[in-house]
């Protein structure tokens, strides 16, 4: 893993050279000289890390409807790294600006937009593009901030807590007395899931997360196991009729367990497939045995066990569905539970754009506890020497304690780097 990570800051070293000449490399931001131009996260092609670049692009405009955005922080959630694969269904045409939230101040009105002014601190979805200095998105997803909240954890709110309030209060009627099983407790929406569940009297959370989270997030659900335990096992021993809700990121394999975990009457929601993602690039192998592994459901089998199965998409409700208007809902909802200290984003880490490499690293090694943020007018973090870097991407080995494959799903060679030793060290929160 070190002579990963030190290739990925050597690469990440000559992509600050190549964009933004000896200035840059030397630490400072690749400011766009050009007011109408702005620097952007890249994505060239569909594949590895390689794929990605910091580089000027031309600055938008808003359309009827839309407001320009100057951007301040960025989430980055685990779906983007199914973008930079292409493992997701009909993905567009690259390149492409990746990111699908983000932070920062308005900066311009396009016609008919009624309720913002320009100044207003808000947070924002976007479908695409969020990766940059400036955007533009329809006023519909777009969500004043209140005056304590920080544009790191506003760009770690949208995404991670309205999926985590729609799953358990839209779709499983989440309700005093339940409990709820979610993997990958440490994440953003896990950690999300958690708190909201707090909001609930006495609802019990069960949670797999690798072990090297658990001292940190212990405190915030009642059980926790480790990902690579028998989980099922450990649920049935403390609670012999299972859970109330599963909520699953995973897919594969899991799928089954889960479903034979419910209680009648529970609900099973799938909403992310993780399993699918072993190496740095698509593995068709990874995606057929992830596939293969999903228990096929028999409607009459759930239709006998009072089960019920669910999946949940919230970009595809946002942007396919055209379900704007019930996210606004729940933002509010949301943002009523921030300002009575009900709830609070966990940051796990910023990093600069130039870092995106290595914070796309930090996520697919499941070592963040809470989210990863990209901080637009953060200068890139200079390289350290890896003996002292304790916190970072190498620290944590492959959380499915896998060797990363190719596409063929043989295994890859480690490469080689000068910066052998050396690693960036991020802005731990």
């Amino acid at each position: 893993m070190a002579k990963e990570g030190a290739q990925r800051a050597e690469e990440t070293e000559q992509m600050i050279e190549k964009e933004g000449g000896k200035e840059a490399a030397e630490g400072g931001s690749l400011r766009a000289a050009d007011t109408k131009e702005m620097r952007a996260v890249v994505l060239s092609a569909f594949g590895g890390l390689n794929k990605l670049r910091v580089s000027k692009k031309a600055m938008p405009e808003p359309q009827e409807g839309e407001l320009k955005i100057r951007v301040k922080a960025c989430g980055l959630n685990f779906i983007d790294l199914m973008v930079r694969q292409g493992n997701i269904d009909n993905p567009p045409k690259t390149p492409l600006v990746p990111g699908f939230e983000c932070s920062g101040i308005v900066e311009a009105l396009g016609d008919s937009v009624k309720g913002f002014e320009i100044g207003d601190r808000i947070m924002a979805f976007v479908n695409y593009n969020a990766w940059a200095e400036v955007v533009c998105t329809p006023a519909e997803f777009v969500y004043k901030i209140p005056d304590d909240m920080s544009f790191s954890e506003a760009a770690a709110f949208p995404m991670n807590f309205v999926t985590a309030y729609m799953m358990l209060f839209e779709v499983a009627n989440l309700r005093e007395g339940m409990s709820v099983l979610v993997h990958s407790a440490g994440g953003g929406v896990g950690q999300a899931v958690a708190q909201l569940c707090s909001t609930i009297p006495n609802v019990t959370v069960f949670g797999t997360a690798s072990s090297f989270k658990h001292e940190a997030i212990k405190d915030s659900v009642t059980h926790l196991f480790d990902r690579n335990a028998d989980y099922v096992q450990e649920v049935k021993r403390i609670s012999t009729e299972g859970v109330d809700i599963v909520l699953d990121c995973l897919c594969g394999e899991n799928t089954g367990k889960g479903l034979s975990l419910l209680k009648p009457l529970g609900t099973y929601i799938l909403y992310g497939s993780s399993n699918m993602v072993t190496g740095e690039t698509k593995s068709f192998f990874s995606f057929a045995k992830s596939w293969w592994q999903v228990e096929k459901v028999n409607p009459i089998k759930l239709y006998e066990e009072n089960k019920v199965i669910a999946g949940f998409s919230l970009l595809n409700l946002l942007f396919k569905q055209n379900r704007g208007g019930l996210v606004k809902v729940v933002m509010d909802k949301l943002l009523n539970l921030y300002n009575n200290k009900k709830i609070k984003p966990v940051v796990d880490s910023l990093w600069a754009l130039e870092e995106v490499k290595e914070a796309m690293q930090r996520i697919h090694d499941r070592g963040n506890i809470g989210k990863l943020i990209l901080d637009v007018e953060k200068a890139p973090t200079p390289l350290v020497s890896a003996k002292h870097y304790t916190h970072g991407v190498q620290s944590h080995k492959m959380a499915n304690d896998s060797t990363e494959t190719s596409e063929a799903g043989e295994e890859e060679e480690d490469h080689e780097g000068d910066n052998e030793n050396k690693e960036r060290m991020p802005f731990i929160q």
